[in-house]
């Protein structure tokens, strides 16, 4: 049996994060978990076996950190998984100041963060760098400014990076959802009007699960998609790309 793979995912007990975590799990995958609530931390890695690091991945030199005590403990790390992100519904002129550079902060940062310490740490031996965007990126929301920009630059920042480090290897990717059924998403799938509000913009009438997000994850860091880079998946039920029925 051959060595396993190592994966880091940081954000590793979201909704999305977690679900991608015991994917990799089941597959075999020595899976390194990197967030920021302890006790959740705690309570995955105990479940799965694995390694974690307390960490808020905004932070470059952090960041860094987790990704060379990965490499210094397992001798490889093959993919990096960024999973960290926020949820901003408001108007421009809604929105403060400290809100657009949380904003930034949490989904664009930590996605630099992110790809710079996974160039570092695979330019030698490849391997496959997931970000995640939003299908508010590439469509227009209303009241989705801040988050739309911030995921729309980590889109911009995905392809430069899988142009620049596609002769080392090492393949770059973006999936963009659409709304999803986590825990960060629980003021909008907690409200029944909402729901059903959100459900509807999608033009298969419903919101995604975590575990439609983690199987596209674990495709695209695992051996099957090695000819894929420089690409924006979006999970999102066809909002980005299909009208919903009723709304021509």
């Amino acid at each position: 049996m051959g060595q396993k793979k190592v994966y880091v995912i940081f954000g590793g007990t979201g909704g999305i994060g977690s679900a991608a975590a015991r994917k990799l799990s089941d597959r075999g995958a020595q899976v390194v978990l990197a967030a920021r609530n302890p006790e959740r931390l705690r309570s995955l890695a105990a479940e799965l076996g694995a390694s974690s690091f307390e960490v808020d991945a905004t932070d470059i030199a952090a960041v860094d950190e987790v990704v060379k005590e990965t490499t210094n403990q397992f001798g490889t790390v093959d993919g990096i998984i960024n999973c960290v992100g926020s949820i901003v519904l408001k108007a421009a002129h809604q929105t403060s100041e400290e809100e657009w550079r949380s904003t930034l902060a949490t989904n664009l940062d930590s996605a630099f963060a992110v790809v710079r310490s996974g160039a570092k740490a695979m330019r030698k031996s490849g391997g496959s760098i997931v970000l995640m965007s939003s299908a508010a990126a590439q469509v227009g929301l209303p009241s989705h400014e801040a988050i739309a920009a911030a995921k729309a630059g980590i889109i911009g920042l995905g392809r430069s990076a899988a142009a620049t480090y596609a002769s080392k290897g090492i393949r770059v990717n973006i999936i963009a959802p659409g709304l999803v059924d986590t825990p960060l998403a629980a003021g909008i799938t907690g409200n029944p009007l909402m729901l059903k509000t959100s459900a509807a913009m999608h033009p298969l009438g419903r919101i995604g699960r975590p575990g439609e997000v983690a199987d596209v994850i674990a495709w695209l860091v695992c051996g099957e998609s090695e000819w894929v880079t420089g690409q924006v998946i979006g999970i999102d039920g066809g909002l980005s790309s299909v009208r919903a029925k009723g709304t021509a």
